[in-house]
This record gives structure tokens, sequence and C-alpha cells, in this order.
């Protein structure tokens, strides 16, 4: 009900048109994945990635938007599972009609799987300039196998972790993608996410050089503090004790994927937090712990908690546009 509610208000911001999506022909293509300038030796050894090539689909999505295309684009994870279906990157373009070059951000979902309300924001960038992609994270959507039990964030903390670094490759492939459409520009390309997609999109951040403009909604750090006082984590932490581990245990499994522990300052990097000053699932000193990683980047604290942020909806949307489409 909530993510619906989410959803309904924030279509009636983004402006719809009458004529449908371009050619009906599939395209298909090879990226080269390069390393950007100062190479990957300043990206933490679990998220590196070769210099590689690989391919991908795109097939446009019918639309009634006017000044936009949307495109549905499907690429090789860079991490292969038992699972099938999870080694699929599936992935959905809303492109603004036009040469460009555009401004580019990857857009990543809730940990509901609601992808309604991602597709709200990438409609409402592309229609004010800026090309999204929106990446669907490891077992949500087409990558959850029938019958098969695996998600991206499981009670087994050793397991959440490798859904982590497979998203953050996963995403660094997909900037890489971005990079490479002519319409894109190259050099200002972001990241954007809410809640769960918040927090991977701060890791996504730390380790891809090529994001420069980071904007992350209702995130935070220390995420194995996060978890652990989760009160919907109550059997899991049951669990974990009686398996004879420990709070501190629990948190150093966890902490090659937390945010905090890559992310750093950079000076060619723009920052927006938009988060809940009564936040009941991402802590106050989660955020201020992240805020401080980024350097005290520009935060906004909305008056609400973590689901009632839906009254801010409006005005996030909207400084969201703003944040990318005034990159300079």
């Amino acid at each position: 009900m909530l993510i619906r509610l989410l959803t309904g208000l924030a279509v009636c911001a983004a402006p719809l048109g009458v004529v449908m999506a371009a050619s009906p022909a599939v395209k298909t293509g090879v990226v080269h994945f390069r390393h950007a300038a100062a190479g990957e030796a300043n990206v933490p050894e679990l998220f590196r990635l070769p210099e590689h090539r690989f391919t991908f689909q795109q097939e446009p999505i019918e639309t009634a938007a006017r000044q936009i295309d949307i495109f549905a684009v499907t690429l090789p994870s860079p991490v292969e599972t038992p699972h099938e279906s999870n080694n699929t990157v599936h992935c959905e373009y809303f492109r603004p009609v036009g040469d460009g070059p555009y401004p580019a951000v990857v857009v990543l979902h809730i940990l509901g799987g609601d992808f309604d309300l991602s597709r709200v924001f990438c409609r409402t960038l592309a229609h004010h300039g800026v090309a999204a992609l929106f990446v669907k994270m490891p077992y949500y959507g087409p990558r959850r196998q029938e019958g098969v039990e695996a998600r991206m964030v499981m009670p087994d903390p050793h397991q959440t972790a490798a859904g982590m670094r497979q998203a953050v490759l996963d995403i660094r492939r997909a900037t890489a993608w971005l990079a490479s459409r002519d319409e894109v520009d190259s050099d200002q390309l972001g990241i954007f996410g809410i809640s769960l997609g918040g927090i991977t999109g701060a890791l996504a951040a730390a380790v891809e050089p090529r994001l420069k403009n980071v904007c992350l909604m209702l995130a935070g750090g220390d995420i194995g503090r996060v978890t652990w006082s989760n009160p919907e984590m109550g059997r899991v932490r049951e669990r974990w004790l009686a398996a004879g581990g420990t709070r501190e245990s629990f948190v150093d499994v966890l902490r090659p994927i937390d945010p905090v522990t890559h992310v750093r300052p950079r000076a060619d990097r723009r920052v927006l937090m938009l988060n809940a000053r009564h936040d009941e699932i991402i802590p106050r000193e989660c955020t201020e712990s992240l805020m401080r990683a980024f350097g005290q980047p520009e935060i906004v604290w909305f008056d609400c908690g973590h689901y009632s942020a839906i009254r801010f909806l409006p005005d996030g949307l909207s400084r969201v546009t703003r944040f990318f489409a005034n990159s300079p």
C-alpha cells in the first residue's frame, strides 16, 4: 500500500505524452570496460574488474511519453552464480529524445523491489534531460529463479555480502554501458538509490571512479549495526548467537561491503543526501557516519520516519531531478 501510494503521487509529477517509442529493432553490441585514468589500484580488491569486453542487448519498450524513449537492456553479470536467471543483469534505459550529450544516472530500487517507484524517478529525470538506467539488482524481478530461495539480502550475512558484491560489480558494468552511449556525457555519470538502493549506491560510488554525481535517499553507513539493530532481525540475531557468533563477528562479516569502509572524500564528486530525521530503520548516527565519510556533503533532513517519508516524495523527486539535471 505504501509503495503504491508513493508511486501514485510521483506519477502525477511526471509529464506524459502521446507517442509510441522508436524503432522496434533489437540492437546488440559490445562494450569495452576500460579502467578510469587512475586504473584499479585505488579500487578495493573485492570490487576490481580487469579490462574486458561484454555484450549487451537493447530493445525498445512501448511508451506514451513524448520526450523520451525507453529500452529494455540486458547484459551479463560479471559474477556467475549457481542460478542461471541471476546471471543476467536486467535494466531499463530512459533516454531523452535528442543527440545530447546528457548527464546520466544509474537508478537503484528499494529492498522491497518496487520497480514502479524507480521508474517514476527515471521517467522524471529523462523528461528533464538526464538519461537514467534503472538496474535490477541480484535476485530481483526476472533475476529471481523459480524455486530458489536465494535473495540479495539474506539472514546469513555471508550471503548478503556476496549479493552486495555482485550488485556493485553489476553496477560497474552498467556504468560502462552508460559511458559508451553517444548521447551520454561520460564525464557526468551519477547514481541514485533509496534505502537499500541508497546504501548499495554509496558503496558503488566508493569503488567506481566514473560515478561523480551521487544522490542517496534514506541511506546510511555502518550497515552491520543497521542490520543487527533492525527490529525485524530478531530471529536472525538469535540464530547467529546460538551458532556461537557475536554482534562483533556479525558486523565483521559485513564490514567489507559497508560504504563507510570504502568511501573517501573526492574533490571531483558531488554528493546530496536526503534523509529522515526520525528514521526507525537507518539510525541517525549511521547516516551521519556516511556523511562524514563523504566529507560532510549537503544533507536534507525530512521531518519524518523511514516509511512516513511518503509525505516528502514530491519534494524529494524535485531535489533529485534538480541535482542531476544541474550537474556542472
